[in-house]
């Protein structure tokens, strides 16, 4: 019978380490997609919440200087992201593109009064938000209306809370996922090693000491692992930004450190614990089961 020789185990071990980061660093990398995923889609219903406006409708009557000064509070207010001031000659010409027909001519007068179109930050888009507004706006006495679609704006928001929560539960049930792949993964790496555990135990080491080396191994393959994952997500922002620059930005970069240290990590944490308990298991373990 042929025995192995050191040259053989020592490639064998170099091969379980490659896959063990292999292995550890794709998981991580799903989970870093699974992470821009949230991030684009909070950008996302941002865009959409911030796309909204309602119009102030102004009493035909106001001043310019009035109208200014409405316009510069409602700047100046955290709740308001933009203002644009639509006057009577703008509000015709723009109703006249959209009928493709001069409606002033057979009127004879133009009946549109002048407004002001208000932008809100996204946080501030709910109805009651937007009730406290319009409240607010209405104070004026030259402000004729508050005019906004209601129905659009609650539609949106509970569409976005669906959405929200249907991404919960998708990224609680992919982490358990990568959480048992890397976790197994470890387990059957450590498994290799059952027998220097026996080996340490029965010349005395104790059970802090046979730990260590195993956990700091483990720490600096998860570490290298994220660093790998994070390197693949970085390629993959690039050809995203590249290709579909127009339905996807990645421009908070606050958010993206964030996400790349979350990486980090996870990936250190669950191997630590992953091997932690692995390395237990074999210190408890019988030595007739060492065989199974």
């Amino acid at each position: 019978m042929k025995k192995n020789g050191p040259g053989q185990e020592r490639s064998r071990l170099r091969s379980s380490y490659i896959s063990l980061v292999v292995s550890v660093s794709l998981v991580l990398f799903l989970l870093g997609i699974l992470g821009l995923v949230l991030i684009n889609a909070k950008e996302l219903s941002d865009y959409f919440r911030e796309s909204l406006s309602f119009s102030v409708m102004l009493d035909d009557a106001a001043k310019e200087a009035d109208i200014r000064m409405l316009q510069k509070d409602l700047d100046a207010k955290s709740y308001v992201k933009s203002t644009t001031y639509v006057s009577k000659d703008d509000a015709a010409s723009k109703m006249k593109t959209e009928l493709g027909e001069d409606f002033i001519s057979f009127l004879g007068d133009n009946p549109l009064p002048p407004s002001i179109d208000v932008y809100l930050t996204s946080k501030y888009t709910r109805p009651d938000s937007v009730a406290k507004i319009e409240k607010y706006i209405l104070g004026y006495p030259f402000v004729k209306e508050v005019y906004y679609q209601e129905s659009l704006l609650f539609l949106i928001n509970e569409n976005v809370k669906k959405i929200s929560l249907f991404l919960l539960v998708i990224s609680t049930f992919l982490f358990l996922i990568a959480l048992t792949i890397i976790n197994n993964t470890i387990r059957i790496s450590i498994y290799s090693k059952r027998f220097i555990i026996r080996t340490m135990q029965l010349v005395g080491a104790t059970r802090s000491f046979i730990r260590k080396p195993f956990i700091l191994q483990s720490a600096l393959f998860g570490f290298i692992a994220a660093l790998i994952a994070l390197t693949l997500l970085m390629g993959l922002l690039y050809l995203i930004e590249k290709k579909f620059f127009l339905m996807f930005t990645f421009e908070n970069t606050n958010l993206l450190l964030l996400l790349g240290a979350a990486v980090i990590m996870t990936g250190v944490l669950i191997n630590i614990i992953s091997t932690y308990f692995s390395v237990n298991r074999y210190l408890s373990i019988s030595e007739d089961k060492l065989y199974y």
